[in-house]
């Protein structure tokens, strides 16, 4: 299981006075998706135009390459600007297939300075209901730390 502290703590290092928001993002999927045996899929999906968005850095298989707002977790994350914990990703209407594997889902919008949805964050996992409300407070601690500032 992910240790969210030493977590946090190792990403504020390794994105110390980065802003580039890729760079950042790359960082990010790479040290959580190592962290814990739960995450087959790791990444963003970045707000590229409005109501759209498109594959960012991840870790694990392929992605997506589009997603509009108006589909499937990462539509929901970024078109209501609130955390998607899913449990079951047969269950959730217009649930997009990017990986048959995928049972239950993570997404977290990402949220500028100004508040402005930039980009969701993707976590799945091949286990049912995998993830807790823990997981999504601990994740929007470090997301909101890495670019809260940009």
């Amino acid at each position: 299981m992910i240790d969210y502290a030493s977590t946090s703590k190792t990403i504020r290092a390794l994105c110390e006075g980065e802003t580039n928001p890729v760079a950042l993002m790359a960082t990010v999927a790479c040290e959580v998706h190592h962290a814990d045996a739960r995450f087959d899929w790791t990444g963003f999906y970045r707000v590229v135009a409005p109501e759209l968005m498109k594959i960012g850095p991840y870790q694990g298989g392929h992605g997506c390459l589009t997603i509009p707002f108006s589909r499937g977790v990462c539509g929901a994350a970024a078109r209501t600007g609130q955390v998607q914990l899913v449990d079951d990703v047969d269950a959730f209407p217009g649930h997009i297939a990017c990986a048959s594997s995928t049972r239950s889902e993570l997404v977290l919008p990402v949220f500028d300075a100004a508040g402005t949805v930039i980009a969701v964050f993707d976590i799945d996992s091949d286990r049912p209901a995998a993830f807790t409300r823990k997981d999504a407070d601990g994740m929007r601690a470090i997301l909101d730390d890495v670019f809260g500032h940009l």
